[in-house]
């Protein structure tokens, strides 16, 4: 029985990425006809924050960037989205109201550029990502990290919402851009249209998730978190720590930017309120309460701090940020990794019943490891030393540990 028990376990932990997939699409499928229309539209915002928290997850937990301004990215596929959306409302040849009212005749040419559907769904990936990379390369080429660019990016969105504020001929200013009828033909106001953009947000952000979960079991993944943890050590084995950084930065400003763009049809407005400072701090509560460092945390915490937060300000409306400050507060204090902590609740429960004891043969783990380690000739010098330094690919999330493959290729070196 035990040896059943044991197998069946080892089956779900391989197949684990598959099982989730397929539990998640079977949810997704079950809500429109569990959820009124309300908590649907609700649980959409909700979605688009989670594409953004699955991004900051890839580029915080494993790339160890603290990105405090993924509102910038977020905002930049939000327009481009609106852009869009209102040429198609107003029809060629027209212009928007706000922009009538300061007597223009004409669009401007970036927003001609958006009108036609194919480029606008290019440009909601595509712009966040070059914006991305090219901040990318002038501040990880100069060595900035740490506090230095979690400041930087922050005062880069803090300049954008004031920008956007700025240009209010052209963006609508502090009233950003709202009043969509319809989104790339079909009508917003039209219940069955209203669930198929939360289908369109489910999936995209399943298709996150599994992107980051393909990018950490790669080689890539590997190097991410190299960079993270022995930067030095990385640029002595030949890799290039900024190409690394800007890679994982501009695959969460992408995740960004598509989630606003989201956001614009299942909200119906967007301006510099929902992409300043405070914003994108609450973007990044969410990864943290959920444990930035797992996969699926950055996702559940979000969704968790944003369904508190519409709770709480409907109950307590004058106090609802202060007690949303004290759950902050109470996470980081006592659960400092988030909900992610609480991954080794299983291994305790299979250690209960009695599964992993042993190995098929009844020989102890250890004693398998300790024979396989003499039948490969290990030096034990160089075994004392691996294990005397620190790996650079010690994952804090599979906290898998030993000597690193590139440690073995600078020891081959």
């Amino acid at each position: 029985m035990n040896m059943n028990l044991s197998d069946f376990s080892a089956k779900i932990a391989k197949n684990k990425a598959l099982i989730g997939t397929i539990i998640a699409v079977a949810l997704i499928f079950i809500a429109p006809s569990v959820m009124s229309g309300y908590n649907l539209g609700l649980l959409s915002k909700y979605l688009c924050y989670a594409m953004v928290a699955v991004g900051i997850g890839l580029a915080w937990g494993q790339g160890g960037m603290l990105t405090l301004g993924q509102g910038l990215f977020f905002g930049l596929g939000a327009y481009v989205m609106a852009i869009h959306m209102n040429l198609e409302d107003i029809g060629p040849g027209q212009v928007p109201d706000f922009m009538a009212q300061y007597g223009i005749t004409s669009v401007p040419g970036f927003w001609e550029l958006f009108r036609n559907p194919v480029i606008a769904i290019i440009g909601v990936a595509a712009v966040p990502g070059i914006v991305a990379a090219i901040l990318g390369w002038a501040v990880f080429g100069r060595g900035v990290r740490g506090a230095y660019f979690a400041i930087l990016s922050q005062a880069l969105v803090a300049a954008f919402a004031v920008l956007l504020i700025g240009q209010s001929k052209t963006t609508g200013g502090t009233n950003g851009l709202n009043n969509f009828k319809g989104f790339f033909g079909y009508d917003l106001t039209d219940p069955a249209n209203q669930r198929m953009i939360f289908l369109i947000c489910a999936f995209l952000t399943l298709a996150m998730v599994l992107i980051v979960y393909w990018i950490r079991k790669s080689f890539m993944g590997d190097l991410i978190i190299g960079v993270r943890d022995q930067e030095n050590r990385m640029k002595f084995l030949g890799y290039n720590p900024a190409s690394i950084k800007v890679f994982a930065f501009t695959v969460a400003a992408m995740f960004a930017g598509i989630g606003g763009a989201m956001f614009v049809p299942v909200v119906g407005i967007i301006s510099p309120s929902d992409i300043g400072v405070t914003p994108s701090i609450l973007m990044l509560a969410g990864v943290v309460i959920g444990g930035r460092t797992t996969l699926l945390g950055p996702v559940v915490g979000t969704l968790l701090v944003r369904f508190a937060e519409t709770q709480l300000s409907e109950a307590y409306p004058s106090a609802w940020t202060y007690i949303e400050g004290l759950i902050f507060i109470l996470v980081i204090a006592f659960v400092p990794l988030g909900l992610g902590q609480f991954k080794g609740v299983w291994p305790w429960i299979k250690e209960k019943i009695g599964l992993g004891k042993g190995q098929p043969g009844g020989r102890p783990a250890e004693v398998s490891g300790s024979l396989s380690a003499q039948h490969v000739g290990v030096d034990s010098a160089a075994t004392a030393e691996a294990v005397a330094s620190p790996s650079i690919g010690a994952s804090p999330v599979s906290g898998v540990s030993g000597p690193h493959p590139m440690q073995a290729k600078a020891v081959k070196a």
